[in-house]
């Protein structure tokens, strides 16, 4: 079995895309094809954007948004628990005097 990029068909508000994806790629590429063209017919259909490419580029920064959001979000939780285990093991370990 190849592992070299195949060309798989999206389609982004009724268009379709060509893309070259590795073969493992494809479900995952197909998710986030699905989850772009939600974003982007939401957006088109809110009225106020106006053209594929201003929808296109107002979607990518939302989705830009949701990600920084969320990983700033992880950054938080991970940097709260190392906190907490530091603490613990200091007042588990013998103070070194």
């Amino acid at each position: 079995m190849s592992n070299a990029p195949r060309n798989i068909s999206v389609s982004l508000m009724g268009k379709d895309y060509v893309v070259a994806c590795p073969p493992e790629a494809e479900p995952e590429l197909l998710k986030a094809a699905a989850y772009l063209d939600q974003k982007m017919l939401e957006i088109k259909a809110s009225g106020r954007i106006i053209g594929t490419e201003k929808v296109a580029v107002m979607a990518a920064l939302n989705i830009a948004y949701e990600l920084h959001n969320k990983q700033t979000s992880e950054q938080q939780t991970i940097s709260g628990r190392l906190g907490e285990l530091s603490k613990l093991i200091e007042a588990t370990l013998p103070s070194a005097k």
